[in-house]
């Protein structure tokens, strides 16, 4: 199960790296091609499929033959990323109501589908790989 742990913060670590740079296109390409709403909304699915596309890509890894491993995962992948959401806002000054903020759907913000996207995704993933 250690192993099972370690390797699952390995892939959410990458998730991590890719959300970033999900983030720099969304700042640099995105909103000036297509305005904030519309940005959010493509960076929201674009990040998305990036996370299911990673866990479809480390299922053999994992090496997971139980449904309820994947379900773990998920829930650890969400665990570690609201964790960081919030200790780097909290870290950049930002009050409690603008953390918060992410989570009303304002202005195309789908950050709470991508959360449920990032705890589904290894399920969806073995899914997809049968």
């Amino acid at each position: 199960m250690l192993i099972l742990a370690f390797k699952a913060l390995v892939i959410w670590v990458g998730i991590l790296v890719l959300a970033v740079a999900n983030g720099a296109v969304r700042e640099t390409v995105l909103i000036p091609a297509f305005g904030t709403p519309a940005a959010l909304v493509l960076s929201g699915l674009l990040l998305s499929v990036l996370i299911i596309g990673v866990a479809f890509l480390s299922i053999p890894w994992l090496q997971i033959f139980r449904p309820v491993q994947l379900w773990v995962v998920g829930l650890g992948w969400l665990v570690l990323t609201l964790a960081f959401e919030f200790s780097f806002g909290i870290w950049q000054g930002k009050s409690w109501p603008e953390l918060f903020e992410a989570y009303t759907f304002k202005d195309g913000n789908i950050w709470p589908v991508v959360l449920a996207v990032t705890a589904l995704a290894p399920y969806i993933a073995g899914k997809l790989r049968g």
